[in-house]
């Protein structure tokens, strides 16, 4: 597991913004982090996610639309994020939640990048039929925002 350095500062306050879909991290040096739940899905430090050693990934499609349902603490280091589509078994520790709000434009556009080379997409399956059967983005079928609308 990304570390438990001591020169991280601690979280103060952690909230769950079911609306926005975002989980809101207050640090110790005064740092706000607004960390979107499928950001945080895509990048969980699981196993099932990162594999066992460099190149082992697994690139996570269709998860525009996760929701965080849980929020459970691991000792005074990390917690345990529990997701819509059933993912709990990635433990985030304070300096990984620290290191993902550092780099989160690059690491944003690294996923969109890697999603694009591999042909896929950020919609889940269900997602994309319901747009289909409605006509598609442009006439509403994709909600508000529509599917092109930056999430």
């Amino acid at each position: 597991m990304s570390g438990l350095d001591h020169n991280t500062p601690r979280p103060t306050e952690i909230k769950l913004h079911q609306k926005s879909r975002e989980l809101e991290i207050a640090f110790a040096d005064g740092k706000v982090l607004h960390l979107p739940c499928e950001f945080l899905r895509v990048y969980s430090p699981s196993a099932e996610v990162r594999g066992h050693g460099p190149g082992q990934e697994t690139l996570q499609t269709g998860k525009r639309e996760v929701e965080i349902t849980g929020v459970e603490p691991v000792g005074n280091y990390a917690v345990v994020l529990r997701f819509s589509d059933e993912h709990d078994s990635g433990i985030y520790s304070w300096d990984y939640l620290y290191d993902l709000g550092a780099n989160q434009d690059a690491l944003w556009q690294n996923y969109l990048d890697r999603l694009q080379a591999a042909g896929a997409s950020r919609e889940s399956l269900v997602h994309e039929a319901i747009a289909k059967k409605s006509g598609g983005c442009g006439s509403g079928g994709c909600g508000s925002g529509g599917c092109g609308s930056k999430g």
